[in-house]
């Protein structure tokens, strides 16, 4: 019985160093982010050095740019969304062919911006006018369909 008690918590111990030498290196990934965060999600390190993921906005940049009156396309995303995944890699590159600064929203970071964006689901792409919402575009849809909604809203 003892020997069983050794080998538990050897075990434990284990588990538990695992732990933290990988919260230890998330936080050195996630150190100088453009979140402004001392620590992220881990599926969002992940994508730190995606270049699909580069134009991120911070809730308080967001809220001063719209304050402003400012036009702004905004793309909500969650990192765990396999929606976002299939939809980033087609309208981060389309945005960017287009000449649209297309600032992306990680809502598994900023959870607020569910409720005071009226996000109901990702991903989601919304066009500010004179810092007003005046169109969106919910779900993964085909590259043509982005484009024609770009065409229609952010030009």
């Amino acid at each position: 019985m003892k020997k069983v008690i050794i080998f538990l918590v050897i075990i434990i111990g284990l588990f538990a160093a695992m732990f933290f030498i990988n919260k230890a290196q998330n936080e050195q990934k996630a150190e100088g982010n453009p979140y402004g965060k001392d620590t992220l999600h881990p599926e969002t390190v992940e994508q730190l050095d995606d270049p699909n993921y580069q134009n991120i906005i911070t809730p308080d940049n967001l809220e001063k740019k719209l304050d402003n009156g400012e036009d702004a396309t905004v793309y909500f995303y969650s990192p765990t969304c396999p929606h976002c995944q299939r939809t980033t890699p087609i309208v981060a590159p389309l945005a960017e062919d287009m000449d649209i600064d297309l600032v992306q929203f990680n809502l598994l970071e900023y959870e607020d911006g569910w409720n005071q964006y009226r996000i109901e689901s990702t991903p989601t792409i919304v066009q500010y006018k004179d810092g007003k919402e005046v169109n969106r575009i919910v779900g993964y849809n085909e590259e043509s369909a982005f484009k024609s909604w770009f065409n229609e809203n952010s030009k």
